[in-house]
């Protein structure tokens, strides 16, 4: 699945923040997740750690929203989200399955997921999108304890954070190809 797809709950959880009520926005992402989960299994591939991990986060700071604190801030919500897929991209590298390790071996050759290198670049991706989380969580952090800053200030670290991580997992591979090359078995099977 394409990063938009990947990208495709929170950028709609960030859209319905700005329009309804957060507990509609994280059930509505919650739902799109579980919509990505389906696709997968419908197509035959593996659910996902971040689409599944994604979809409990949601529902949960949504059930939390309807059933205990239905006034918590929008901070308090975006905080609470950000906390979730820092845990989730976290906790993916410690169970030693990085999240990202999923969408790479349905889409390169089985040679290239031999590759000694391969895990290792999965593990320096999934780290850089847990470093984006965390930013995302500092800048939320300093605004819940600054309130006088700008809300700006926020959502230029989170657009920063997020479109370096993009950036980096889009360049990182084609870097490792060009520095490790690529073996001569995937060459010729790729003929």
């Amino acid at each position: 699945m394409t990063i938009f797809g990947i990208l495709a709950p929170y950028g709609a959880f960030t859209f319905l923040m700005l329009v309804t009520s957060a507990t509609s926005s994280v059930f509505a992402a919650s739902a799109i997740c579980l919509g990505t989960v389906a696709i997968d299994v419908a197509r035959g591939r593996s659910v996902k750690i971040l689409s599944a991990g994604s979809a409990i986060v949601f529902a949960a700071i949504g059930l939390y929203l309807a059933l205990i604190d239905p006034a918590l801030g929008t901070l308090g919500v975006k905080l609470s989200v950000d906390v979730g897929i820092f845990v989730i991209s976290l906790g993916s590298m410690l169970i030693r399955r990085p999240f990202t390790l999923q969408y790479a071996l349905e889409s390169v050759p089985t040679e290239t997921a031999a590759m000694p290198g391969f895990l290792r670049a999965n593990y320096i991706i999934t780290a850089a999108w847990t470093a984006a989380a965390l930013l995302m969580t500092a800048a939320n952090l300093v605004l819940l304890y600054a309130p006088g800053l700008p809300l700006w200030s926020s959502l230029a670290v989170a657009f920063a954070a997020r479109n370096s991580a993009i950036y980096f997992t889009k360049w990182y591979p084609e870097y490792c190809r060009i520095k490790y090359g690529t073996p001569a078995r995937a060459l010729l099977s790729a003929r």
